[in-house]
């Protein structure tokens, strides 16, 4: 067995363990897409090659599944502004623009859009994904997620230590104004490159990839994302357990947040150690059963990377499995219409059901994920 010939064996099941409500098709069309446009190119390539190759396919699959597979397409276009307009420097440069322009009352989305729209009519890589997207599946909403996807991988490639939508919107303020922000030279354009190796590259070609940088890059993005949220989280949590159960509550958990020991806390409060634990205890039940269930679901999910349809609540592909053989038929019908994006309150009028009951089965199957995890 050659390496495509594995390598579609080996996401084929892990798809199947990822995502075991879909069908074959599915599976086949996700597999066609991952492998590129001629699978046959993999055999070819050396060791080192191999390994990037693998990288790149993977990188692929994680932003596949993290925001646009099964996510309606309203939501998973929502989901790549907000992926875009969160790259640091890009935001940076659209507001300088936007402040500098005629028209301040634009804001970076609006930009945003523009710029990926002006790169799906003109760019010739992404033209290319989208007739090999056509060829791998005949499904609408299969297409429209892995196009997203594509994007989304296409557009944060480092260049130079940039991601290479940065370049994009310099493009674009040269399309819109002559000697805009940035005089971009025409005939020293930048040199895209793709992560598929090419055998025949002469020895004077520069390559622009660096693994190390694109790790790093992602590392330092997803520990500022993670940072952010817990900000939140403890802001929001603070708030909702000051008005909801106790001040000494919040202070307790301000404290707690800062690396005290209980003991230390009991004195800070004036409290007994006992009486500290109890608190504890409490800021604990409404952490779990209120606050990350009923208060604020969608934040603490991102916060702990638990949620339904970006993390299946958590649990890795063989805890997933277990999980799912675990449930009935109504409870499995739950995570489906949770996962298409449904309320709670649209899931209980559509079952004729009242609001509280749906949200007490919810609860169930949030706990019993979280048993799961903690095994």
């Amino acid at each position: 067995m050659n390496l495509s010939q594995a390598l579609a064996q080996e996401w084929k099941t892990k798809l199947q363990e990822n995502h075991p409500n879909h069908n074959s098709d599915t599976y086949d069309s996700i597999v066609c897409w991952l492998l590129g446009k001629n699978p046959g190119r993999l055999d070819t390539l050396t060791p080192t090659q191999q390994e990037i190759a693998s990288k790149g396919i993977d990188f692929q699959y994680r932003i596949l599944r993290q925001r646009y597979l099964d996510v309606p397409p309203e939501r998973a276009y929502k989901n790549l502004m907000q992926r875009l307009s969160g790259l640091v420097m890009l935001r940076q440069k659209i507001r300088a623009w936007v402040n500098t322009s005629r028209d301040r009352q634009r804001s970076v989305i609006d930009v945003l859009q523009e710029v990926v729209q002006e790169i799906l009519n003109s760019d010739r890589h992404l033209q290319q994904q989208m007739a090999h997207i056509a060829e791998c599946t005949k499904n609408p909403n299969l297409r429209n997620s892995l196009l997203l996807a594509n994007v989304e991988e296409y557009c944060v490639r480092p260049i130079r230590n940039q991601p290479l939508l940065v370049y994009r919107f310099f493009n674009y303020l040269n399309r819109m104004q002559k000697g805009g922000l940035t005089q971009v030279p025409v005939k020293e354009w930048v040199k895209f490159i793709s992560e598929d190796i090419t055998p025949n590259d002469t020895e004077d070609r520069v390559s622009l990839l660096d693994a190390v940088v694109t790790s790093e890059y992602q590392n330092i993005e997803a520990m500022d994302q993670q940072h952010q949220l817990r900000s939140k989280v403890q802001e929001e949590f603070e708030k909702y357990l000051a008005e909801k159960v106790d001040q000494k509550a919040a202070e307790w958990l301000k404290l707690y947040v800062k690396g005290n020991t209980q003991e230390e806390i009991a004195k800070v409060l004036n409290l007994t150690v006992k009486q500290v634990y109890r608190l504890r205890e409490k800021v604990s039940y409404h952490a779990i059963r209120v606050f990350a269930l009923k208060q604020k679901p969608e934040l603490i999910a991102s916060w702990l990377e638990i949620s339904l349809n970006e993390h299946g609540l958590g649990l890795t592909s063989t805890q997933w499995q277990e999980y799912w053989q675990n449930l009935n038929s109504e409870q499995r019908n739950l995570i489906e219409a949770l996962k298409s994006g449904l309320s709670i309150e649209e899931i209980a009028q559509k079952l004729n059901t009242k609001t509280n009951k749906v949200i007490s089965e919810w609860t169930k199957l949030y706990l019993l994920a979280q048993s799961l995890r903690n095994n």
